[in-house]
C-alpha cells in the first residue's frame, strides 16, 4: 500500500511541478533569440525544484504527525540502524539528478554559443592588434548556425567605468550613455572596463557578461522585441553599484536609422 501512495504521490508532483513550470511566468518578458533557450533551462529546474522542494516539506510534516510522542509514552523511539537500500536510492537519485542538470546545463550553454572559439567572434573594430586577447562571450544561436558572416551585424563598443556604461558606434563615431539597437538586428559588442569588474546584464535578453579590465570581451545577441529594457551592472564594483545602470533602446529598423543619422557624425544610408 506504501508504494502506490508513493507512486502516486511522485506522479501528482511530477504533473504539479510541469503545471507550475509553463503557467506560473516568474521571467520578465522574452526580448532576444536567447531567451527562450535559457528559458527552457529556467522550467527544466523548477520542475526539478517543485518537486524537490514540495516533497520534502510533505514528507516533514507529515513525520510530524505520525512521528509525534503519543499521550503516555515516555521511552524512546524504536531504534533503527542502517538501511543499505534507503542509502542507495538516496545517493542514487541525486546524482542522476545533478549529473542531468550538468549536462543539460552545458547543452543550453553550447546552444546559445557559449562554446564558440574565439576565432568565431569577430568584430569589426579589434583589428589593431593580433595579439590582444579575446575572450568569448555568448552568442545569438548555436555554434553551426552563429559562425555568419559578422559584417552584417551592428559592431558597437561598450566601456564600462565606475559608475556608467558607455556605447561607442565605430559607423557614425557617435557615443551615448543609451544602447540604441535595432530590432531583429545582430549586435556585436565589444565590452572592456577602465577600472574594476562590472557586468552588462539585461534581465529581458537573459544575457550577463563580466566586463573585465584589460581583457576585452565579445558578447553577440539579436533582440526580438521593440521596447526600453534595463541595463544593470551585475558585479558589485564600488559604493554606487547600485545606481549603476543605463537602458538598451530597441527600436524598429526605420526608427533607428532616424535615430543614428541625427546622431552620426558620418552620414550612413542604413545599417
Amino acid at each position: 500500500m506504501s508504494a502506490i501512495v508513493t507512486l502516486v504521490t511522485s506522479v501528482m508532483l511530477g504533473i504539479g511541478g510541469v503545471w507550475a513550470a509553463y503557467n506560473v511566468n516568474m521571467l520578465p518578458v522574452s526580448a532576444s533569440t536567447n531567451a527562450p533557450v535559457y528559458d527552457e533551462l529556467f522550467r527544466v529546474l523548477f520542475i526539478i525544484g517543485s518537486i524537490l522542494f514540495i516533497g520534502m516539506t510533505a514528507l516533514v510534516i507529515y513525520s510530524l504527525f505520525h512521528f509525534r510522542r503519543r499521550p503516555g509514552e515516555t521511552g524512546d523511539g524504536i531504534d533503527l540502524e542502517g538501511n543499505i537500500s534507503l542509502e542507495i536510492f538516496w545517493t542514487a537519485v541525486p546524482a542522476i539528478v545533478v549529473l542531468f542538470v550538468g549536462l543539460y546545463s552545458y547543452d543550453i550553454y553550447d546552444r546559445m554559443g557559449g562554446m564558440q572559439s574565439l576565432s568565431s567572434h569577430n568584430h569589426e573594430n579589434h583589428m589593431e592588434s593580433n595579439a590582444e586577447r579575446l575572450w568569448g562571450g555568448i552568442g545569438s544561436g548555436p555554434i553551426e548556425t552563429s559562425s555568419i558572416d559578422q559584417s552584417s551585424s551592428l559592431p558597437i563598443e561598450l566601456t564600462a567605468m565606475q559608475f556608467a556604461f558607455i556605447f561607442h558606434y565605430p559607423k557614425g563615431d557617435i557615443i551615448s550613455g543609451e544602447l540604441h539597437v535595432p530590432v531583429g538586428k545582430e549586435v556585436s559588442l565589444k565590452m572592456e572596463s577602465k577600472d574594476v569588474i562590472h557586468a552588462f546584464w539585461v534581465p529581458q535578453f537573459r544575457l550577463k557578461q563580466d566586463v573585465i579590465p584589460g581583457q576585452p570581451t565579445i558578447l553577440n545577441f539579436t533582440p526580438t522585441k521593440s521596447g526600453n529594457f534595463p541595463i544593470i551592472c551585475a558585479e558589485l564594483c564600488g559604493p554606487y553599484h547600485g545606481g549603476m545602470r543605463s537602458n538598451v533602446i530597441v527600436d524598429e529598423q526605420e526608427d533607428f536609422d532616424i535615430w543614428f543619422n541625427q546622431n552620426a557624425k558620418e552620414t550612413i544610408s542604413s545599417l
